[in-house]
């Protein structure tokens, strides 16, 4: 696969699978564009994917900000002139049980990263998209197909449910301009997202839960990202992709 000067815009680069996706990008020749909150974890990005070939923009940003969103997409414009692909890869999870006094605090901080803020992304990149012919890969996750499996998470899974329900819908909006759009729902992956959400778990203690036995590496979904977002997969919109190591096999 050769993304040899194509713009591909990423949010949530500064770690995870949103910087394995950077450096997997960069290395098939794109101009890489990583937006996040977090400015140092943003420079190790920068120096891996210079390393790799080629040195990113980097724009510290908070898409759920008033203005960031805009801010971002008029950089990534004013520096490529256009944009190819998109990730929507920026997400958190928090806890929090429906009779916690916190749960609306909760909804609205998870609701706004995690489908608000993509919502709005994919508005405003779209008209470029149209023009480049485009695509947008959504990352949300098994959470959106699964019974909760941890008290509190609820509001995670709705999020990413309803994350992947847009998904569908964009695709189905954008198809006629010659636009994919497609979501990938990962199981657990080796990211730093539970040390975000001050969580009293760590990814060795799932992986029993795992059929396969194994927790999966950011570099795994970037490898299906690369995919969704090259020509291999012209012909595929609307769809989401599972990769979760064979945990939907116990639902």
């Amino acid at each position: 696969m050769s993304f040899v000067n194509k713009v591909v815009l990423i949010t949530g680069g500064s770690s995870g699978i949103g910087a394995a996706t950077a450096i997997a990008f960069t290395k098939e020749g794109a101009n890489v564009v990583i937006v996040g909150r977090n400015e140092e974890k943003l420079k190790g990005v920068i120096e891996k994917c210079t390393s790799a070939g080629k040195k990113p923009l980097s724009i510290k940003a908070d898409i759920t900000r008033e203005g960031d969103p805009e801010r971002i997409v008029q950089e990534t414009i004013e520096a490529f002139g256009e944009i190819d692909v998109l990730v929507n890869n920026a997400g958190l999870t928090r806890l929090a049980k429906i009779l916690d006094s916190n749960i609306l605090e909760t909804y609205d901080l998870i609701m706004n990263t995690n489908l608000r803020a993509q919502i709005h992304l994919t508005h405003l990149v779209g008209p470029s998209l149209i023009k480049s012919k485009g695509n947008i890969i959504n990352i949300s996750s098994i959470s959106s197909k699964t019974r909760p499996t941890t008290a509190g998470n609820v509001i995670y899974g709705i999020s990413k449910a309803a994350f992947t329900h847009f998904s569908r819908a964009a695709a189905a909006e954008f198809a006629p301009h010659g636009v994919r759009v497609n979501s990938i729902s990962p199981g657990p992956v080796e990211t730093d997202i539970l040390d975000n959400a001050s969580l009293n778990i760590s990814f060795s203690d799932l992986k029993d839960h795992m059929p396969l036995r194994r927790i999966s590496e950011p570099e795994e979904i970037a490898d299906i990202i690369l995919y969704m977002a090259s020509d291999k997969a012209k012909a595929i919109t609307g769809s989401d992709y599972v990769i979760d190591n064979g945990f939907l096999l116990k639902f």
